[in-house]
This record gives C-alpha cells, structure tokens and sequence, in this order.
C-alpha cells in the first residue's frame, strides 16, 4: 500500500511537471499560475521550473499564519514540479504549427489531470497552493469558489502584467480542469486503511 503511494505520488508530481512544460511549448496561454510563473521567469531572466519551485517555497510559508500542516506530498512538491517542468522543457522543441500546438494543449490539460487525481489521490497531502486555497476556506469562512476565484484572479493578473502568456488555453484549462479531475480522483485516491483500536 505505501509503496503505491509513494510511487503514485511521484509519478503524479513528474507527470504534473511535463504537463507544464506542454502547454508551455503550445504557447496559447497557460492557467493562471502559470501565466504567473512565466511572467516571473521573464523579468528575472529564470528558469520557469525555477519560478514554479521557489514560488511553491514562498507559497507554503504562507502556511505558517493560516495554521496549515504540510504532508509528503506538500513538500515534494515544492522540488518536483518545477524541476521535472525544466527537464521537459529542455527535451521538448518549439512548435510552429498551429495544428501540434492545439495538439500539445490538448494533451497538456489531459494530463494535468491525470497528474492531479495521482498526486491528490496518493493522500500525501496537497500542493502548496491548494493548501493555501483550503487554510484559507477554513480560516475565513469563504466558499471555495470565492477563496480560489479571488486567489487565480489576483495571479492571472499580477502574471500577464509581469508578461506571461494568456490565450485560449487558459481559458480551455480553466473550462475542462475540474471536469477532468472530477471523475479520475475516485479511481486513483489509494484508500488507507483505518488503524485498528487499542487492544484488538
């Protein structure tokens, strides 16, 4: 049972990393944390997958305030993504026609969440910027929608004002994401068995 957890988990992070790296190559506008990251990663002179570590770093200290606890998973997720996002980056050309590139957003928003129900359904607790949405659901008493729609708004535009990319994939990704994930979390969430009461 653990050895599937880790091993989904992992899977699930890499997998999240690559799906990253292609809709960047597709170039028709990335979600809205990743509109961020690539803004960043222009003015800085950056790696993307450099921007998605230590934004991911800077993100789970905003944990402390909100009394946030970070799993396996959590921290993980902080070194994987980003780094499995800029070897893919450095394996995968640029594409020029238009049709691969619909082809790569395509593929990219799939994946992505396959990526999330692993790396979710492992129950190694989530990334830092879904525990940001759910601490602050918790402390604020906000719905989920309002608290997550506030925090991508805010992102979306600090990210296409610092030059990242926004197009018609960020908006399929916000369009298709949950719908996705919906029906694969159920399938990949690893049940962990209860421990037993004392004495039996």
């Amino acid at each position: 049972m653990m050895f599937r957890r880790v091993t989904q988990l992992y899977a699930g992070l890499v997998l999240y990393g690559f799906s990253l790296a292609l809709m960047v190559r597709a170039e028709l506008g990335l979600d809205p944390w990743d509109v961020f990251h690539q803004g960043v990663a222009r003015q800085l002179g950056w790696t993307f997958g450099t921007v998605v570590n230590v934004t991911g770093a800077l993100v789970l200290l905003l944990w402390i305030p909100i009394r946030q606890r970070p799993g396996l998973g959590t921290v993980s997720n902080v070194f994987v993504v980003g780094s499995s996002a800029d070897l893919s980056l450095a394996l995968i050309p640029r594409a020029e026609d238009l049709g691969v590139r619909a082809a790569l957003l395509a593929c990219a928003v799939v994946l992505n969440a396959v990526a999330t129900a692993a790396y979710i359904g492992a129950r190694f607790g989530p990334g830092p910027r879904d525990g940001l949405m759910t601490g602050l659901v918790a402390r604020t008493g906000r719905s989920v929608r309002a608290v997550r729609t506030a925090i991508e708004v805010t992102v979306l535009a600090a990210g296409w004002l610092l030059g990242g990319s926004v197009g018609v994939g960020t908006v399929a990704y916000a369009l298709l994401i949950g719908p996705l994930v919906q029906p694969l979390l159920p399938v990949l969430t690893v049940l962990v068995p209860l421990e037993a009461p004392a004495g039996e």
